[in-house]
């Protein structure tokens, strides 16, 4: 698909909270930028306040979160509302990690966009992400 931003896709990679496991974070960090997107990687230990103005400073098209630690009805939640509250609208969150489908679809039902699961092919999150942004993004 044709990207209509005439730049690179640019997406926030994210590990928030106390889960020190990034190595996910980081494979997914370099598919994206092998898939041709711009890529900045918070690190750990990010709040969702600092993920979000990370966002915002960096004015990215997507925010994607990795979470291990069982966190995610908490940490997700908390990222969209200070995404709604910064006027965030047309920036997507997506993420991944060990997290319930049952979780997965509540969290979606909040505006959270796909989850993936450890495994995922990355071409398929590549995909999403540029589909998404393609068809979602105010140029």
């Amino acid at each position: 698909m044709v990207n209509p931003l005439n730049r690179p896709v640019r997406v926030l990679v994210a590990k928030v909270g106390l889960d020190g496991h990034d190595r996910g974070a980081k494979v997914i960090a370099a598919a994206l930028r092998d898939a041709g997107m711009e890529v900045i990687y918070t690190g750990l230990r990010q709040t969702p306040e600092m993920v979000v103005n990370a966002a915002l400073q960096e004015d990215v098209d997507a925010i994607g979160v990795s979470i291990l630690s069982g966190a995610h009805m908490t940490v997700f939640p908390k990222i969209i509302a200070q995404m709604k509250e910064k006027g965030m609208n047309d920036v997507l969150l997506t993420g991944g990690g060990i997290i319930p489908d049952a979780d997965m679809e509540a969290l979606q039902e909040m505006g959270v966009g796909k989850l993936f699961p450890p495994g995922t092919n990355t071409k398929d999150i590549s995909e999403y992400i540029t589909h998404w942004v393609a068809a979602h993004r105010n140029f």
